[in-house]
């Protein structure tokens, strides 16, 4: 039987560091004296942190230069990365945990495609980082979902077919990247927003295990 490969994205998929990237940039816009709320976060879903900056300082018309925004952009990696410091399991999303203990049992293959460039510390402070065959984040790629970079270079390090290939999204442009690249695309969130999934589940508490496994099969 072919081993089908299972694709993980991670703010927002197997763990909710999303809220620390909000309190990051809110903080950033507030000092910039711009409002932020939780609707315009919307908005920086599955986006590159240098899109993110400039969607917030067309929010509050602010013009800057190169120097500022790569100055700013540092400040609020920093401000992200203090937040993470004290991050452990307790932060992995409910459901998540049973879905990659059981493909790891049925020996399948798991690769993270996140955007992140702190992905790695992320799994590592989780204790889960031993659970994924292959790694691909935001220091390996150049292109931004919906480019599928992400998920082919997975794909690739796996040794698996696109066809062969699951990918578990939260964001509109993750869900458009796996569906360009011809894999199969599961949504994690809100059904309305994610209606271009093949499947969506509210979150991870939402999926049987017999659904998984007729993935596999």
């Amino acid at each position: 039987m072919t081993k089908k490969a299972f694709i993980f994205d991670l703010d927002g998929v197997i763990v909710d560091t999303a809220k620390y990237h909000f309190l990051a940039w809110q903080k950033l816009a507030q000092e910039l004296g711009i409002e932020f709320t939780p609707e315009h976060n919307e908005q920086l879903k599955g986006v590159s942190r240098v899109r993110s900056l400039d969607i917030i300082l067309e929010l509050g018309n602010v013009q800057a230069s190169q120097e500022d925004k790569d100055k700013w952009l540092i400040q609020k990696n920093e401000d992200y990365l203090s937040y993470l410091v004290d991050i452990d399991e307790s932060e992995i999303l409910t459901g998540v945990l049973p879905v990659l203990h059981f493909l790891k049992d049925k020996n399948q293959l798991i690769a993270l495609g996140s955007a992140s460039k702190n992905a790695k510390p992320i799994l590592e402070k989780t204790g889960i980082i031993n659970l994924f065959d292959a790694i691909v984040d935001g220091n390996d790629v150049s292109n931004a979902k919906p480019d599928p970079e992400v998920f082919l270079q997975a794909a690739k390090k796996l040794n698996a077919t696109n066809e062969n290939s699951i990918v578990f999204e939260d964001s509109v442009a993750g869900i458009q990247a796996a569906n360009i690249a011809n894999m199969i695309s599961i949504g994690i969130g809100d059904a309305t927003t994610l209606h271009e999934a093949k499947y969506i589940f509210k979150d991870f508490t939402f999926i049987d295990i017999s659904f998984i496994e007729s993935l596999i099969n």
